[in-house]
């Protein structure tokens, strides 16, 4: 997995006032070049609504899960090449499976299991997870090796975990935040009408002097014996974290405030430049084909035990559609 984007820019990047206008469901990259600085912001509005809508999820299912899908943007729209991120959480918690399935260059789609039984108010991130693991996945296609990275979860967030995992897999000093929330606003009946909400970002550290890169190394992968080679904290890189840390929630989701004018609030003492956005929609790879081929790739027997009413019915569990086959269709004899 590429840590950054492959900016190509040159040196008379025309200088402007930052856009007022807010996108959604958008990708900014930016850099801020005198502290050394790359990163992402990601802002999601109609596209996170209907991934989150497709199911009927309890509130706090729905924030971890768009969490889950804001921190998936943040790291799959790094990739250059037409493949897949694939976000998966499996733990021991009331939210005991998450997966979010990023297509390059814009498409996801993402999916929760939950036990509504465990599920109590007040229940934090950490208690919502549990115990278990975090896996990130980069599948090429069929014909490249898979490569996959692999944290714990052990009662911490899903910014934790992404901090491990660069930290441990990348060595890249690396800062994450996210914000998922709900948006009331009044409709034209006078109704409230209800929407989700999220928004994200990524900052790294990444010096062209190779003095001055963070070689951090977690304590328990230091082999017995070894000597630690401790390179301070760089100042360029101190001032990044200070700075990110005290984006607040509501401007990483506020429906009105343009993520050019929220990284200008940040970086405009440094400089900071924007590039072009990458759009994200909500859209699922199934397909009637796609569920037929998988149908016949089963046990004979265990297509005819799918058999009910004198068909054959499949729902996708990503946007619950519902594909209905007759035994024939289904390769069933």
């Amino acid at each position: 997995m590429t840590s950054s984007p492959d900016f190509s820019t040159q040196p008379d990047t025309p200088i402007r006032a930052p856009s007022s206008v807010p996108v959604d469901d958008a990708v900014l990259p930016f850099d801020v070049a005198p502290l050394d600085l790359r990163g992402r912001l990601t802002r999601l509005g109609p596209a996170l609504d209907q991934l989150l809508s497709k199911h009927d999820y309890p509130t706090p299912v729905a924030k971890l899960l768009g969490e889950a899908i804001v921190l998936t943007t943040l790291l799959g729209s790094a990739l250059k090449f037409d493949g897949r991120f694939i976000l998966q959480t499996q733990t021991d918690g009331p939210v005991s499976l998450m997966i979010v399935d990023f297509r390059a260059p814009d498409r996801m789609r993402a999916y929760a299991r939950f036990d509504a039984e465990r599920l109590k108010d007040g229940l934090s991130t950490a208690e919502l997870l549990g115990k278990g693991h975090l896996a990130m996945t980069v599948d090429q296609g069929p014909d490249m090796s898979r490569y996959q990275g692999m944290v714990a979860l052990d009662g911490g967030t899903l910014e934790d975990a992404a901090h491990e995992y660069f930290m441990r897999s990348e060595q890249i000093p690396t800062k994450v935040r996210l914000a998922v929330g709900e948006e009331w606003r009044g409709g034209g009946d006078g109704a409230p009408t209800h929407g989700w909400r999220g928004g994200g970002m990524l900052l790294q550290f990444l010096p062209k002097a190779s003095d001055r890169a963070q070689r951090d190394m977690h304590a328990g992968d230091v082999p017995d014996g070894a000597n630690i080679d401790v390179v301070p904290e760089d100042d360029a890189w101190l001032e990044g974290q200070s700075l990110i840390s005290t984006v607040e929630d509501v401007e990483l989701i506020d429906p009105d405030l343009s993520g050019e004018r929220l990284l200008f609030r940040l970086f405009h003492e440094r400089g900071v430049r924007v590039f072009a956005p990458t759009p994200l929609q909500a859209k699922c790879s199934c397909s009637r084909e796609a569920v037929s081929g998988m149908l016949k790739g089963f046990d004979p027997q265990d297509r005819a035990d799918m058999v009910e009413n004198g068909k054959v019915v499949v729902t996708c569990e990503f946007c619950s559609s519902v594909y209905e086959f007759t035994p024939e269709e289904a390769g069933i004899e």
